[in-house]
């Protein structure tokens, strides 16, 4: 499909080679409809709904600028949190989109007080575009707390070769996809971390909100 690249365990590495190798799971990066189905999560925990790492590896840390214009630490101000994080962008016809929408219907079936215990990050892997008010005014249409997240093209890059994942790229887009100019290819999955500060569980396409938010209070207990 063009646009769209599928990433194989051999090209994963550092954290997120762990959870491939755990899950046998292809991740997709998906800018215009690639995706991982629930049905390749071959692994699963019987407490997680999402693909379980053998290696439960430490959160992150990363530095980017919040659309407030604010520096954002991500281990810092997520510590101690349950944390979805997710890499994409805002001219994403699918699978981003679609993610924040499961997050944010997710959130709204448990109890707020819950809820409020679970931070959303938003990582932009198109900079260029997604200036701070179009990001902000993008997330609001699903949830005004989740947090978004952009920096230089080289901040960005160094934020997704430490979560081991596949760097994203820019690539042609069709009209038809709804994307612009181009499009990018990128780790199309929710990485989600306990309050233990360890990443506990990764949700590809296919899983649904119901099965998110039954995670939630495994996520918020750590």
């Amino acid at each position: 499909m063009p646009g769209c690249e599928d990433v194989g365990v051999t090209r994963l590495s550092g954290r997120l080679a762990a959870v491939a190798a755990a899950v046998s799971l292809i991740l997709s990066t998906a800018a215009c409809g690639g995706s991982s189905g629930a049905s390749d999560a071959t692994a699963t925990s019987p407490g997680f709904h999402g693909a379980v790492p053998d290696v439960h590896s430490e959160r992150p840390s990363f530095r980017l600028v919040d659309t407030a214009g604010r520096p954002y630490d991500f281990a810092a101000r997520t510590s101690g949190r349950a944390t979805m994080l997710y890499f994409g962008y805002t001219h994403c016809p699918d699978e981003c989109p679609t993610s924040m929408a499961d997050l944010a219907s997710a959130l709204r079936r448990v109890d707020p007080a819950l809820a409020r215990q679970v931070t959303v990050v938003f990582v932009t892997t198109d900079p260029w575009r997604d200036k701070a008010p179009i990001l902000r005014h993008w997330l609001d249409r699903f949830d005004p707390a989740f947090v978004g997240l952009t920096g230089s093209p080289p901040q960005i890059k160094a934020a997704q070769a430490q979560m081991g994942m596949p760097v994203s790229r820019r690539v042609p887009a069709k009209k038809s996809d709804g994307s612009g100019r181009y499009a990018v290819d990128h780790f199309a999955a929710v990485m989600a971390f306990g309050a233990d500060d360890r990443l506990a569980t990764l949700y590809p396409s296919g899983i649904t909100p119901a099965e998110i938010a039954a995670d939630l209070p495994l996520l918020v207990k750590g």
